[in-house]
């Protein structure tokens, strides 16, 4: 299984709680040893300011970061660009609201949205308007159609949903926003590590996804931008590096995707996500897709056997790596301590999603989310843990 067979060095570490089970990947992801001997070598023998130097050690440094935007722009079906480097998925999506969206504009969410696609449109003071989910978790596509007759600037929607698992039909959403005029970006943040991304099948305009959850590291993510939008828009952050040439009084901006990104550039970050592409590729993304679906689908029958369980979100189908869930009598912060306290990491709160939870009436979910390094064991340690939990509070 792909489970056992990767190399990821913290699964080797001793705990004293116990063997690590590590199921909160849908957080952040552990990093396999070639993202951490990547890096390590970037900062040991090839370290030194992109694009500025003209000595081998800058120009290797710069063949290198330019290197791994080209990874990921072919890794996503784009040109490399329309692959903008921000801090995280959070920072792409900021970049387009800032720049695209004016106050008053109309924009479509949905009700199962991260909170980093639902206040950057807020603070641009756009009008919101959001497309409901039903009881299993699933769009109402109708009220898609009804709200996209009020000819919205933009659609933003996750692909996948980091609640509810829920993965969204983004492709056919960009068909119905397009041919309504209006433009369409996705949060890939739950989709990245874990689906093929081909922005060629999907046609949105923006797509953003960050590296720290796709086995690459903190510091860095990835806009996404149709080469003519992003040729259109103003530049986001001022400083060094964006510009061509400055004066007195105005300044004239570099050339796509340097426009986007001022300022010194996360370089090892860039590396590393690079390096964590590779890893992804040697796997194969329909074989993480087969086992996470796998996990997935035994996760969902290990915990109806669990007394008191609500799971949250779709059947396993059109469902991503990952299960929320309640568990009656128990505040889901307590089923995470008291997991935790055998080391079975798992997510408790409202998972950045509060108007979701308001919506499914609850405060909090417990959240267990797969990678390629979890195996069916992982998820039985995890059953076997909530019945500690039953034990320990009396349920």
């Amino acid at each position: 299984m792909i489970g056992t067979a990767l190399d990821f060095p913290i699964l080797r570490e001793q705990f004293a709680e116990g063997p690590l089970v590590y199921l909160d990947s849908a957080a952040t992801s552990q990093k396999p040893a070639e993202v951490l001997e990547a890096m390590d070598r970037a900062y040991r023998t090839r370290h030194a300011s992109v694009h500025r130097g003209v000595y081998p050690l800058a120009a290797r440094s710069t063949e290198d970061f330019e290197g791994a935007r080209r990874l990921v722009a072919d890794w996503i079906g784009a040109s490399p660009q329309e692959v903008v480097f921000t801090q995280n998925a959070s920072g792409a999506i900021n970049l387009v609201a800032r720049t695209l969206i004016t106050p008053g504009d109309r924009v479509v969410l949905t009700e199962m949205e991260h909170h980093s696609n639902i206040v950057p449109w807020q603070l641009v003071g756009a009008q919101l308007e959001y497309v409901p989910v039903d009881e299993q978790g699933l769009l109402v596509m109708d009220e898609l159609d009804r709200l996209l007759e009020r000819e919205p600037k933009l659609v933003a929607v996750a692909h996948v949903s980091n609640v509810l698992g829920t993965r969204n039909p983004v492709a056919e959403i960009a068909r119905r926003a397009h041919e309504a005029g209006a433009l369409v970006l996705v949060d890939g943040a739950q989709a990245a590590p874990h689906l093929r991304i081909d922005m060629r099948e999907i046609g949105a305009d923006f797509y953003a996804f960050t590296g720290h959850k796709m086995y690459g590291p903190t510091g860095i993510g990835v806009l996404y931008g149709r080469r003519e939008l992003l040729e259109e828009l103003p530049p986001f952050i001022g400083g060094g590096h964006m510009i061509s040439r400055v004066d007195w009084h105005e300044s004239r901006w570099n050339d796509l995707p340097w426009k986007f990104e001022a300022g010194t550039s996360p370089i090892v970050e860039a590396i590393g996500l690079g390096a964590a592409i590779r890893f992804l590729a040697s796997v194969g993304m329909d074989a993480i897709h087969e086992h996470e679906a796998d996990l997935t689908r035994y996760a969902l029958e290990r915990l109806s056997e669990v007394p008191g369980v609500t799971v949250y979100g779709p059947p396993a189908e059109q469902r991503g790596a990952l299960v929320s869930f309640a568990l009656e009598g128990a505040h889901p912060h307590d089923v995470a301590e008291i997991l935790g306290s055998r080391n079975i990491c798992v997510r408790a709160g409202h998972h950045c999603a509060q108007p979701l939870m308001r919506k499914l009436g609850v405060a909090a979910t417990t959240r267990a989310s797969f990678a390629v390094h979890n195996t069916r064991s992982d998820v039985d340690r995890l059953i076997e843990g909530l019945g500690r939990v039953r034990e320990v509070l009396k349920l």
